[in-house]
């Protein structure tokens, strides 16, 4: 079952809508046809085997993949009605709007308040009083500030990684954005530091519009409102999690879940 499967639950306003997207690197293609609706404020987990398409998809939705020469997409991605393809959209003000967080922790060379502080100051903002503000606002969200708030001025790489990963979400959210992509954001990280990052993404769902890349299926379940799964660069299924793992819609989804592949 394939476009039959991969609609998603419509109780709640999508912010991003994908339409017949297809994706080359060169001349191999790794996206066909992908059609599916993000719905806003909830998390969207996308799953499948390695190579799958999955984060090559989770890249097209912040023109990550325009950095790499002879790429090109066919099809159309709106966020809020507008085609963010669309030749007057300059891409990395799309980024301030659709941030990302990395699969390695990926703090700056600076220090911990820094860190926070470098996004908002790119946008105009100089005072020190107002970045503090910003500062603290994101660290407590990232549930980092207790950790970190007597050593703001330290390195940012003396932190753990699982405080590395929590100091590049409250980067990304120090500028506002509307949606957070999260490719493979607990891959590097022991088991206590995972479950705070996922007990973060349940807090941050109330403010924004989460996708996040994920091979760990215990994961996605807990972490998600809706999951997608892809395989060999097509949307396979796209439904509730709780409905995709219970009740799986396609053959190829069942036998992903269960472990019989990938």
């Amino acid at each position: 079952m394939m476009a039959e499967a991969a609609s998603a639950p419509v109780s709640l306003e999508p912010i991003v809508d994908v339409e017949d997207v297809s994706f080359y690197y060169g001349d191999f293609q790794a996206l066909f046809d992908v059609s599916l609706k993000v719905q806003r404020q909830r998390v969207t987990a996308l799953i499948g085997p390695s190579g799958c398409g999955k984060s090559t998809f989770l890249r097209c939705i912040n023109r990550m993949n325009d950095l790499i020469q002879g790429t090109k997409l066919t099809g159309s991605i709106t966020i809020e009605n507008q085609d963010i393809y669309a030749p007057a959209v300059d891409p990395v003000e799309l980024r301030k709007h659709v941030g990302m967080v990395f699969q390695k922790p990926n703090p700056f060379p600076m220090s911990i308040f820094d860190n926070v502080a470098y996004g908002p100051r790119i946008h105009g903002i100089k005072k020190k009083a107002e970045l503090e503000v910003i500062v603290e606002r994101c660290l407590t969200r990232s549930y980092l500030w207790d950790e970190v708030k007597d050593k703001l001025h330290q390195n940012a790489f003396g932190l753990s990684g699982g405080q590395q990963q929590r100091l590049c979400i409250a980067r990304t959210i120090a500028v506002e954005p509307q949606i957070i992509l999260m490719d493979e954001p607990c891959s590097a990280l022991d088991p206590v530091a995972t479950t705070k990052i996922e007990d973060l993404i349940g807090e941050l769902k109330e403010d924004y519009t989460i996708l996040i890349v994920t091979h760990n299926m215990q994961q996605a379940q807990r972490a998600s409102d809706s999951t997608a799964f892809f395989m060999q660069g097509r949307l396979v299924e796209y439904q509730n999690t709780q409905d995709l793992f219970l009740n799986p819609s396609s053959r190829e989804t069942e036998d992903y879940i269960s472990g019989r592949f990938g």
